[in-house]
C-alpha cells in the first residue's frame, strides 16, 4: 500500500466519523429539538440550516469524501488484495450509497419542499408535522449509521492491510 493511501485511508476514517457525527446529532437531539418548538419556529430555523450548510465545512467534507470514496474504491480493488481491502472499499460504497445516494435521494428532495413553503402556513406545519419530521430523521438516522459503519469498515479493513 503506498504511502498516500494510507494518510488518505486515515483522513477518511476520521471524515467518515466526523460526518456521521453530524448526522447523529440531528437525528438524536436537534430534530427533537426542533419538533417541540412552535411549528413556525422550527420550520422558520430548518429552513435556515437547510441554506447554510452549503456555505460552511460540512459540504466541502460531505461532498468531498463522496469523490475521496470513489477513488478508495478504485484503488483498493485494483491495487489491494484480501478481506481488509473488502472493507476499506467497502466502507467506501457504503458512504457512497448510504450517506450520499441517500442524501441525495430523500433527504434533499424533502428539504427542497420545505424551502418552498411559508414556514407561516398551515401547509408547512401540515407538512412539517406529517412528513419532513418523522421521514427525514429516518432518512438521517440511515445516513448516520452508514457514516459510521463506513469508518469503523475502514478502520478494521486498515488495520487488516497493515498487519497483512
Amino acid at each position: 500500500m503506498s504511502t498516500w493511501f494510507l494518510i488518505l485511508s486515515q483522513f477518511s476514517i476520521i471524515a467518515f466519523a466526523l460526518v456521521g457525527g453530524v448526522f447523529l446529532a440531528f437525528s438524536d437531539f436537534i430534530m427533537r429539538s426542533l419538533a417541540t418548538a412552535q411549528s413556525p419556529a422550527g420550520i422558520e430555523v430548518m429552513q435556515s440550516i437547510n441554506r447554510e450548510v452549503f456555505r460552511w465545512v460540512f459540504m466541502t467534507l460531505f461532498l468531498g469524501m463522496a469523490v475521496v470514496s470513489a477513488g478508495i474504491i478504485v484503488y483498493t480493488y485494483s491495487h489491494l488484495a484480501g478481506i481488509g481491502a473488502v472493507l476499506i472499499g467497502g466502507a467506501a460504497g457504503l458512504y457512497l450509497l448510504g450517506v450520499f445516494g441517500v442524501t441525495v435521494a430523500f433527504n434533499v428532495p424533502l428539504n427542497n419542499l420545505l424551502e418552498a413553503l411559508d414556514f407561516r402556513s398551515a401547509a408547512a406545519v401540515d407538512f412539517w408535522k406529517a412528513r419532513y419530521l418523522p421521514h427525514w430523521t429516518f432518512w438521517n438516522s440511515v445516513r448516520s449509521v452508514a457514516s459510521i459503519g463506513a469508518a469503523v469498515m475502514a478502520l478494521v479493513g486498515l488495520v487488516l492491510v497493515v498487519q497483512g
